[in-house]
Formats: C-alpha cells, structure tokens, sequence
C-alpha cells in the first residue's frame, strides 16, 4: 500500500495553485483588458499623485509605452503560470520517487514561483507604489493587493524549498 505522503501533497497543490492564479490573472487581463490597463495608466501618468509632487517628471505619457508595460506584465504573469504548472506536474511525476529525486524536480516550480515574486515585488512594489508613487494615489493604489500575493507566492516558495522528507 503506497503511502499519502501529505507533504508532496501540499507542494504540488500549492505550486499547482499560484499557477492557476497567475494564469487567471494573465487571462483576465487579456479578456476584460480595458479594467486594469486603467489602472498602469494611471500609475505610469502619476496623474492621482499628491498635487505639486516632486517627482511627478516621471511620469509616462506614452500611450504606447503604457500598452507596451501591461503587454509586459500580461506576458510575466503567464509566464509564471505555465512554469509553475510544469512544475507542478513535474513534482507530480516524482510523487512516489525518493525524496531527494522529488527534491530535484522543483527547478520549474521555484522559478515559476521566483518570476511571480519578482513580478509583484519588484513590478508592482518597486516600481509601481515607489517609482511611480503608486502609494500616494487613493484610487489607483495597488500595493495592498501586491503585498498578499507577495506573501503568498514567498510561503509557497519557502515551503517548495524546504528539504522534504523521505516519510512525507
């Protein structure tokens, strides 16, 4: 009788899972991609920044390069779908290997799982709430929604990383 294993369990699931996310987002950013394109536009324009800010010369008035940062965003959150996905189902052909060969089948989940983090981190706190000033615009601030995702994709990450016993 072969054993459940709840650990591999977990990881594949929740690997599986931000995959899922991130491949939702990318498409519903492409089906309904008029909602959030007006959200980078307002933060590239810094238009809802506090008034007379300093360092409102920033700011992107190209409409191009407004369509070309969310074609860029649209392009990582799939990216990092797919990969997590792959990931998933290489840890799942590995579920009953040695923990050590299921160890080693990670390497699309934790990019998967990196490009995500780096998405939303770096993206969309960096860039977005800090470059852009994101922050200071109460209709256009993204940062709290960044942050749970952040968080989210770290613990899997940090649990997918985690050494899994030979037991679990």
């Amino acid at each position: 009788m072969k054993t459940l294993k709840p650990v591999r369990i977990a990881k594949i699931a929740l690997v599986a899972l931000i995959g899922l996310y991130a491949l939702l987002v990318g498409y519903n950013n492409i089906v309904d991609y008029g909602s959030n394109f007006e959200f980078v536009r307002h933060v590239l324009l810094m238009d809802t920044t506090f008034p007379g800010n300093a360092l409102r010369g920033r700011a992107i008035e190209s409409a191009d390069l407004h369509r070309s940062a969310y074609a860029l965003i649209i392009a990582i959150e799939l990216i990092c779908g797919a990969a997590c996905l792959i990931g998933a189902f290489r840890l799942a052909a590995k579920f009953a290997a040695p923990a050590a060969d299921f160890d080693r089948a990670r390497g699309w989940a934790v990019a998967g799982l990196t490009i995500g983090f780096v998405l939303y981190l770096f993206g969309f706190m960096t860039v977005g709430a800090e470059w852009f000033l994101m922050w200071q615009s109460h209709e256009w601030n993204g940062q709290q929604a960044a942050f749970r995702v952040i968080v989210c994709i770290a613990l899997v990450l940090l649990f997918v990383c985690q050494p899994t016993p030979e037991e679990s």
